[in-house]
């Protein structure tokens, strides 16, 4: 959040009963700066009042991404889904316009010809140089392969590339290296259980697949952050047979990594997944799922600043 907020950061997260539930809702809660507290929980999306405003039925929801215009409004990118399960999942997106107003169900995005269907959304936003940015996400029907989805200033979809010519790679995080060369980290569907990697040298206009970076990856999600040049952060699962353990990774080109500090760790059955990461107020925040059950979260304060 901007310097004069009252909130550092804000966090999103799906709720319910069960994972596809139909009690599930979106929550949100944010960081006081003044108390440096975590506020109540509050539930901000359903999926009756967001079928309403769409004109359809939603049978689930799950998958938000949060991302800040240059207007200083939220939007909001949730998977939904209306028969089938995830992998007929589309993304919808949804706008605060002020704080504390409602969020509105602006539209599907317009990814396919086949109903938008088995579209994803899991990692953080690329932020642009022109106030714009790039969220990834992924097709998973059959063959799952990583998107890239620009977004201008005002938060209008302007259109995709696929990311790799791979046939099973899903959940992409994005990684700035420079203004017109990224990286992409891709959890693996296949039995070989490492992270894979494409780049663009462009912009994003292009991608090509590269070698991969060695890492091994129980087939979960890893994210990364770019924090400055040659400062990329990577908050992964370490171990190819399970997400017992969450490790936090540094690198300086995206594709060779030191493990830094183990974010948790917990015996044979224990699961610690699906982190996310933000840079605020001088810090590096990550926070991930606890057992399935509670979301964890850390605040590291001795890195370098941000750009």
């Amino acid at each position: 959040m901007p310097p004069d907020h009252p909130a550092a950061v804000q966090a999103y997260w799906f709720a319910g009963s069960r994972e596809s539930g139909p009690d599930v809702q979106i929550a949100m809660s944010q960081f006081d700066r003044a108390s440096q507290q975590w506020g109540p929980a509050s539930y901000v999306v359903n999926r009756h009042a967001a079928g309403v405003q769409l004109g359809f039925g939603l049978r689930r929801l799950g998958n938000p991404v949060a991302w800040r215009d240059a207007q200083g409004r939220i939007h909001l990118f949730v998977v939904a889904t209306g028969l089938g399960g995830w992998a007929a999942g589309r993304i919808l997106q949804l706008r605060q316009d002020a704080p504390g107003e409602p969020f509105q169900s602006l539209r599907v995005l317009p990814l396919s010809w086949l109903w938008n269907t088995s579209h994803l959304v899991r990692a953080m936003p690329l932020p642009l140089a022109d106030g714009g940015m790039v969220l990834p996400a992924y097709f998973e029907l059959g063959a799952k392969y990583p998107i890239a989805l620009r977004f201008d200033t005002d938060g209008r979809f302007r259109g995709m590339v696929r990311m790799s010519q791979r046939r099973d790679l899903l959940q992409p995080t994005l990684l700035m290296r420079s203004e017109t060369q990224w990286l992409a980290l891709m959890r693996d569907n296949r039995p070989e259980r490492r992270l894979r990697a494409a780049q663009t040298e462009d912009g994003g206009l292009h991608w090509q697949d590269l070698p991969d970076p060695g890492l091994a990856n129980p087939d979960a999600s890893a994210v990364g952050i770019s924090l400055q040049p040659g400062v990329m952060m990577l908050a992964h699962n370490p171990h190819a047979e399970s997400r017992a353990q969450l490790a936090l990774s540094r690198s300086s080109d995206g594709l060779h990594w030191t493990q830094l500090d183990l974010l948790a760790q917990g015996g044979e059955r224990s699961e610690y997944s699906y982190p996310s990461m933000t840079w605020a107020d001088g810090s590096l925040w990550v926070s991930y799922t606890e057992q399935r059950q509670a979301i964890a979260w850390q605040r590291f304060i001795f890195l370098p600043p941000a750009r």
